[in-house]
């Protein structure tokens, strides 16, 4: 297949399970970059025998991982994907008929959609896990990823296309794998809160969960995919209630902060 100018971008951990079918799904990219912060399944060895260069970078906090990683790429244009996600074949093919012309244009970015895939079946009617966009194509001279530890987001001026077809991504296998997520997303959030000083509120801590369970099972169409829509609807509140409790306990017990680091550490989730 021919291959376009465009690199396409992993940051991994511990990906042995996701990184080929990731990998495989973007057969026109002219090179395929794994930067892995410190793998000790075969992430690496998978990547490499799947085409792809990995370079090494200890874990930086989202936003300036991925940075990293936009400096390490050969091409200015990038396509990031995250480990667990993957190209669509339709969304493939609209890529290799779209981005000759993206590429010579003076656009920044594109947006894609994706599709979340919940418990082994697609979710139909979640907003947001169904057709969210995402910008995730961009000029690494016009764009770049803010540098939050976490729920980065790629900052860039002007107007952006979005193209058609989805792509997806297998969120979780398990729920034990959903709650470390919460864990350590929490964590990251919380020390970004502590740097920039953010006030306290836990007042607001039980109409938090109530707000976000409403938002997401009600307004956002959880409750229209059935248990998995409640399921989802519940862990997104408790997401918001715990972040704001370990906030608290931050701001109040300044200690906790480095006691937890290293108890993530030895259990190996703070990367």
């Amino acid at each position: 297949m021919p291959t376009l100018p465009l690199t396409l971008a992993v940051i991994t951990r511990n990906e042995a399970d996701n990184i080929a079918r990731c990998l495989d799904s973007v057969p026109f990219a002219a090179e395929k970059l794994v930067v892995d912060s410190g793998s000790d399944d075969d992430t690496v060895a998978i990547a490499l025998a799947h085409g792809a260069r990995v370079v090494h970078q200890d874990w930086l906090g989202f936003g300036a991982q991925r940075n990293f990683t936009t400096g390490q790429c050969s091409h200015d244009w990038i396509l990031v994907l995250d480990a667990d996600e993957y190209l669509s074949p339709e969304l493939a093919a609209e890529l290799q008929q779209r981005l000759p012309e993206l590429m010579a244009s003076d656009v920044p970015a594109a947006y894609l959609r994706r599709s979340t895939i919940y418990m082994g079946r697609p979710m139909r009617w979640y907003r947001p896990a169904v057709g969210e966009q995402m910008a995730r194509l961009y000029h690494r001279g016009r764009a770049r990823w803010s540098d939050a530890r976490v729920h980065e987001s790629l900052r860039f001026d002007g107007a952006a296309p979005t193209l058609r077809e989805p792509f997806n991504h297998v969120n979780n296998p398990t729920l034990p794998h959903k709650q470390l997520k919460v864990l350590r997303y929490a964590e990251l959030k919380c020390r970004d809160w502590l740097d920039k000083g953010k006030p306290v509120r836990m007042w607001q801590a039980p109409f938090v969960y109530a707000l976000a369970f409403l938002k997401d099972y009600v307004f956002r169409l959880a409750f229209m995919d059935g248990w998995r829509g409640f399921l989802i609807a519940q862990t997104a509140a408790s997401y918001a209630l715990y972040k704001r409790m370990r906030y608290y306990e931050m701001v109040n017990h300044p200690k906790s902060v480095a006691d937890a680091t290293d108890l993530l550490n030895k259990h190996h989730i703070d990367h």
